[in-house]
């Protein structure tokens, strides 16, 4: 097994062998460009898609990519390749959780850029992440807060302050939310993202679900987690101490940074990313989240708490309003309305394995689609 450090170690000789699953999307097209500029140091040698072969295609005969696959589950044999070294899982929703599996069972270093990985089956994951650099967080938020640690003693953090840009919609009324469309949903203020993604920054449920990933990847208690709005997005997130000292990662609002951290770790490469220049850029606001108009947040906070399957339930719900919203089936405030429906229909259990997670969310998944077929 070839751990991160000795990876790292050995990236003047040869380059790190990194596959990629969801080469496509955004978080996928950036990790290339981040590969591109560092032929030196990386290597790829397997893309995944979910439908866009053409891309996919055009990716794998610009960087001589012999092993592709098309849909989750042959994205699975990539993980499997001898010469793989790092997996970098930005597959979109819970269909991004065997391949974290998969990719921590066989000795491969994590790049995750799938949330609902530790969302879901966090209780799964952690205890296979078991030696720093295992598991290299690529979400800009947790990026920051894992760069904010370096070395500094666990023991000694008081509390992680997670930054949220508040979204397309801060600062409007429930009333004004009831009749936002999708696409005003997606014109995100400072990130340009998948549309997922986007849809939960603008409910805020994005970053109930980075609490709960916070929460198993820094074995941190809800409790000392807290959630800071920040418009300009120029902070990523923060740490604060027991002596009343807070760490802040800040810079661009680029995702190609965190990507390139969680690949060079623990070295740090010239970046594709612009540079801020701190003159020019203005007051930063800070605020506290709107939890009363945007009840995602809450929800997804409280799903944590609850721990065991109820995340999973939680996140299948979320999932499935969130494609009938894009679809334009269901309205705005529909998605949290059957959060909360199928989170109050879930009895959770402790969580035992893959199969029992894949059940959850299929029921859940059953169970918001019925409610959405009686409020449309």
């Amino acid at each position: 097994m070839t751990s991160c450090s000795d990876a790292a170690a050995s990236s003047s000789s040869a380059p790190r062998k990194i596959v990629v699953l969801g080469s496509t999307g955004s978080i996928g097209r950036q990790t290339l460009e981040v590969a591109a500029m560092h032929p030196d140091k990386l290597e790829v040698v397997g893309l995944s898609c979910h439908r866009n072969t053409a891309l996919m295609e055009e990716q794998a005969a610009r960087f001589g990519v012999r092993h592709t696959a098309v849909g989750a589950e042959e994205a699975l044999e990539l993980v499997h390749l001898d010469e793989a070294e790092v997996v970098v899982n930005a597959l979109v929703g819970a269909a991004g959780l065997r391949a974290s599996v998969e990719t921590l069972s066989f000795g491969r270093v994590l790049a995750l850029a799938n949330k609902e990985s530790l969302v879901v089956g966090g209780d799964l994951i952690m205890p296979l992440a078991d030696a720093p650099g295992r598991l290299m967080p690529v979400d800009s938020e947790h990026g920051a807060i894992y760069q904010c640690l370096v070395g500094e003693d666990a023991r000694e953090v008081s509390r992680l302050w997670v930054t949220a840009s508040g979204g397309p919609f801060r600062g409007k009324t429930r009333e004004e939310l009831a009749r936002v469309t999708a696409a005003d949903a997606l014109a995100h203020p400072t990130w340009n993202m998948g549309r997922k993604i986007t849809i939960d920054s603008s409910t805020l449920m994005n970053k109930g679900l980075e609490v709960i990933e916070a929460h198993h990847l820094f074995q941190m208690p809800y409790e000392r987690i807290e959630v800071l709005v920040q418009p300009q997005s120029a902070i990523h997130s923060m740490v604060e101490f027991t002596d009343g000292s807070v760490k802040a990662h800040l810079g661009a609002t680029d995702m190609r940074i965190p990507i390139q951290y969680a690949l060079s770790w623990p070295e740090r490469w010239p970046s594709p990313a612009e540079h801020v220049d701190f003159r020019t850029m203005g007051p930063l606001g800070l605020g506290a989240p709107d939890t009363a108009a945007f009840r995602c947040l809450d929800l997804a906070i409280s799903a944590g708490k609850t721990g065991g399957t109820m995340p999973a339930a939680m996140n299948a719900a979320n999932e499935v309003a969130v494609a009938a919203f894009l679809e334009g089936v269901c309205g705005f405030l529909d998605i949290e309305g059957t959060i909360q429906h199928v989170m109050e229909h879930h009895a959770p259990q402790e969580v035992r394995s893959l199969e029992q997670l894949e059940a959850v969310d299929a029921e859940a998944r059953t169970r918001a689609e019925e409610h959405l077929a009686r409020v449309r």
